[in-house]
């Protein structure tokens, strides 16, 4: 077995090189630009929806659990944003960003996610507003259908569905399985084949189930294992609250260049900047286009009300868990940043938390890490079927061969080499958020405009209730989802 995957190093090595070097260029000039750009644009634009109505987003997720008629639920629709959100990119993404950026990499995470908060919901707004209707009952939208009837441009709609597709189904749960593969081999010397055995049979017996097998499963994976971490790191937290203003003040020092001797291994500030945002960004997935496919199922009384549910998520997912890993990881005491390269990514929070709390925390941190990645996969495939439909891609042959490919990927992403997978991923992270911002940037009103109906409904005492007849939308939506929900 050790040849086999000595012989896929061989074979990657050099596309993980070549593919690198585009995407340091890219995320250096391109990427970081589009996305904080985005994000500020969108905060201005809806007077910082991201404050103004945190009250809201809390409200709305309280009440997010009410009858679908059928349907996927507001809650379930979150669950499966959340599924992807929390997960491998807040424990090894949030380790990979550090070795690299150092501890002010962390800084520039938090700078993304305030800023794509906005960009989040509008997004998810977007994806309420353009959903359609299937024959199941449930709904299904997205970046690719809100760009198409939005904007005109069948190409480009098309364009985002394909690479969304492949991210999902090829890169995402490559570098899931890659990380729970890594955690079991570093904790349990349990073997990088046996790891993506287990984790390609799991994948399979829910994938089985379709979009709502998998919102069953989430629903209940998600908060769970999301709660579990956040207790251990609280837990970390109290045991090391001497620590906290040494903790903050490394991550400022880090993010603007004031020490050195906590720059990452890619030295300097701009490294800070760079990694913080490549991982900040496929964390939160603000931008990113994943998650609008997810907040597009939901039934809901009005577009808002999703995108700020979604919006949360984003808050959720980097100023509490994010930041919570960067805290064990510094304050920990047992593991270092200095000298670490990218293949200790996977096992530097594991390590920091087992040697803060103690080897009983062996197998419950390597079962959240394992669900945490495995509910990513699911959410992952959930998202990657919407774009199938899209592209009318429905056949049984499709959707047999999609779920294979996924299974597989999911399997072979255990033994191969961390850069790698973690390469692929940031190359398809790129072109599909670059593809998505262009569709909401030129949709700017129709999120300002449906915004402005809420509220204008909130100031009247009313529980807001979407009506395309009085919404003021730029112009009629080419679906009639919205007309049959009113009706029911």
């Amino acid at each position: 077995m050790e040849s086999f995957e000595q012989w896929l190093a061989d074979l990657t090595d050099p596309i993980t090189a070549w593919l690198g070097g585009i995407n340091d260029w890219v995320y250096s000039w391109v990427v970081i630009l589009a996305l904080v750009g985005t994000g500020v644009v969108m905060t201005f634009a809806t007077r910082g929806v991201q404050f103004r109505h945190l009250g809201n987003m809390f409200r709305h997720l309280r009440n997010s659990r009410k009858d679908a008629k059928g349907g996927i639920s507001s809650f379930q629709a979150f669950t499966i944003g959340m599924a992807t959100r929390i997960g491998i990119g807040n424990i090894t993404g949030v380790a990979l960003a550090m070795i690299l950026g150092g501890p002010g990499a962390l800084f520039w995470m938090w700078i993304v996610a305030f800023f794509g908060m906005a960009t989040a919901f509008a997004e998810a707004t977007l994806a309420q507003l353009f959903k359609k209707r299937q024959e199941d009952g449930t709904f299904r939208g997205g970046p690719a259908t809100y760009i198409l009837h939005g904007t005109g441009s069948k190409t480009l709609a098309n364009l985002f569905a394909v690479f969304m597709v492949f991210s999902m189904v090829v890169a995402m749960p490559m570098v899931q399985a890659n990380s729970i593969s890594g955690v079991l081999y570093g904790s349990h010397n349990i073997p990088l084949w046996i790891s993506g055995l287990v984790i390609a049979v799991a994948t399979g017996v829910v994938l089985i189930g379709g979009v709502r097998g998998i919102a069953r499963a989430t629903e209940w994976i998600s908060p769970i294992m999301a709660i579990a971490y956040l207790i251990t790191a609280i837990a970390i937290i109290a045991l090391n609250l001497e620590a906290l203003p040494g903790f903050f003040s490394d991550v400022f020092r880090s993010a603007f260049g004031l020490d050195e001797a906590l720059a990452g291994t890619a030295g300097g500030i701009f490294a800070a900047i760079l990694n913080g945002t490549r991982r900040g960004l496929f964390s939160n997935e603000a931008g990113m286009g994943t998650n609008p496919n997810a907040a597009a199922t939901a039934t809901v009384a009005h577009p808002v009300s999703q995108g700020l549910i979604q919006s949360i998520g984003v808050f959720f997912d980097t100023m509490l868990v994010s930041t919570a890993t960067g805290f064990i990881i510094l304050t920990s005491g047992v593991v270092s940043l200095q000298g670490a390269d990218q293949s200790a990514a996977s096992n530097l929070t594991a390590d920091a938390v087992i040697g803060t709390l103690g080897g009983w925390m062996a197998i419950p941190f390597s079962l959240m890490i394992f669900f945490f990645a495995y509910s990513s996969i699911l959410g992952a495939y959930a998202y990657a079927e919407a774009n199938l439909v899209f592209l009318g891609w429905t056949s049984r042959a499709w959707r047999i061969g999609s779920r294979a490919v996924a299974i597989f990927c999911a399997g072979i992403g255990a033994v191969l080499a961390v850069p790698f997978v973690w390469t692929l991923m940031d190359s398809a992270m790129a072109t599909i958020t670059l593809l998505n911002l262009v569709g909401v940037l030129a949709l700017t009103r129709w999120v300002t405009t449906a915004l402005k109906d809420f509220e204008k409904q909130l100031a009247e005492g009313r529980e807001p209730e979407f009506d395309e007849d009085t919404a003021g939308l730029p112009k009629k939506l080419p679906s009639d989802a919205w007309t049959i929900a009113a009706e029911n």
